[in-house]
């Protein structure tokens, strides 16, 4: 008995981990597992018949296909320009001292703390006050100005967890700056990189409360179902969601496989003798 109490004791954080895993992983296996259905009526959601029908033809519905393709665009365009802002914030505010610094970082976490309705409300008024036409574009702008923080904290948390010492290492071995930042910086900050660009892509791609007060005519994918939620959802969303996850988590090992690949690079550049191969 002293034994099983003992294995218990030891494995109960795990025992809880995995609880918890399993019961945020459960709804994306039901949506996977809702790609391959064939409802008995639109309104229905209960699993009927298994088919593949739906992964044959993802695009069955032209307009929801047209809402992807317009997410998608307003994910990458967000993306790109949040990860760039970002990531130089996340380095000025972990490399250099400025006055302000300590403001600053508060300032970084507001858009994170603000209720969407109150940010969607806010950007709302901003674009009517200043005469700019609601569409695609004040889309962007919306979703960059609370991307932007995520990106910050993610590449924070990397760069406050890397051993400078790998960098000064380089620089005694005759490394430039640049052959610094290039060799040892870049390849091991870039895995917290590449999160923060996926992080801030699926909050741009499901993003509806923000998105609904600042879109005028422009409808996107998370738009595009709740307006189909009052007719009947098509299966064809559920393999959208489905591809869309398999995908980032493919992302996510692979930049964390690199990760770890780069940080074995480093440390055998930096273990190699001056002069030596």
């Amino acid at each position: 008995m002293s034994n099983v109490r003992r294995w218990l004791a030891d494995r109960w954080v795990m025992g809880v981990a995995v609880l918890v895993l399993g019961y945020l992983t459960l709804p994306i296996l039901v949506v996977a597992g809702l790609s391959f259905n064939r409802p008995s009526s639109r309104v229905s959601y209960d699993f009927h018949e298994f088919t593949l029908d739906n992964w044959a033809r993802p695009c069955a519905t032209a307009d929801m296909c047209d809402a992807v393709v317009r997410s998608m665009e307003i994910g990458l365009i967000a993306t790109v320009v949040s990860t760039v802002l970002g990531t130089l914030m996340a380095f000025a505010l972990v490399r250099h001292g400025f006055r302000g610094r300590s403001g600053i970082n508060g300032l970084i976490f507001l858009p994170m703390a603000t209720p969407e309705l109150v940010m969607g409300t806010s950007l709302l008024a901003l674009f009517v006050a200043a005469g700019v036409p609601q569409g695609f574009w004040t889309i962007v702008i919306a979703h960059v100005m609370f991307c932007v923080s995520f990106v910050v904290v993610t590449v924070k948390a990397r760069l406050a967890g890397m051993d400078r010492r790998l960098e000064e290492a380089a620089m005694d071995l005759y490394a430039s700056e640049w052959q610094t930042f290039r060799r040892i910086t870049l390849p091991l900050v870039l895995p917290g990189i590449v999160a923060a660009a996926l992080l801030a892509f699926s909050l741009s791609f499901d993003d509806f409360i923000i998105t609904n007060f600042n879109a005028g005519t422009t409808v996107t994918f998370p738009m595009y179902v709740w307006g189909a939620a009052q007719r009947g959802i098509p299966p064809q969303v559920n393999v959208i969601g489905t591809a869309m996850f398999a995908i980032a988590l493919l992302l996510v090992g692979a930049s964390s496989l690199r990760g770890r690949r780069a940080r074995r690079a480093a440390l055998a550049v930096i273990a190699t003798p001056a002069g030596k191969p």
